[in-house]
């Protein structure tokens, strides 16, 4: 069993994940997804949006979704995180106004397993959805984030993303608050 020294200098790899792929990413979903929650969400909120948007049978159909792209992190073979994006305009009108680096992919979701966080997946994961914004002609990133969640955006700042809005997020019956962020490609 490795150390987690040896853990954290792992190579990560990314890639495209396949449908054969959707169990695994729903796992990693659930156990990720409550941490990116701000304390007052309640455990029910937090397993009714789970339930509703990041079970398997979801995962399938975000895979198979000509307009979304799932990425993979994996460290010796093993799923460690997931960015999702899509790649079509905003569909609210305020959010749409605020996004000027167009056209522009949205990142949906982007989670790290909790004993991976520092290990380079955030950074490999970024680096990936850049690098398929620079070659799809895409002249920025968007993404949406709890304002709670300070360690995402600080991450988030160290990556060139500036807040540009808010927004308003649902999970299960609470309304959260979000800074809508973007950043150029």
């Amino acid at each position: 069993m490795p150390t987690p020294q040896e853990e954290a200098t792992a190579p990560v790899s990314v890639r495209r994940a396949g449908i054969w792929d959707a169990e695994s990413l729903a796992d990693v979903a659930a156990a990720t997804f409550p941490l990116a929650c701000p304390p007052d969400a309640t455990s029910a909120d937090v397993a009714a949006f789970i339930e509703a948007t990041l079970t398997a049978e979801r995962f399938s159909e975000y895979l198979t979704d000509p307009t979304r792209i799932v990425l993979e992190a994996t460290i010796d073979g093993e799923i460690v995180g997931y960015l999702m994006a899509i790649d079509a305009p905003p569909e609210d009108p305020e959010i749409a106004a605020m996004i000027t680096a167009r056209p522009a992919i949205e990142i949906s979701k982007f989670y790290v397993l909790p004993g991976r966080h520092g290990t380079g997946v955030s950074k490999a994961l970024m680096a990936a959805v850049v690098d398929i914004g620079r070659s799809g002609g895409h002249t920025g990133l968007w993404l949406g984030v709890n304002q709670q969640n300070a360690r995402a955006r600080r991450f988030y700042q160290k990556e060139g993303f500036d807040v540009v809005g808010e927004r308003t997020f649902t999970v299960g019956s609470q309304l959260h608050e979000d800074f809508v962020m973007q950043r150029t490609v």
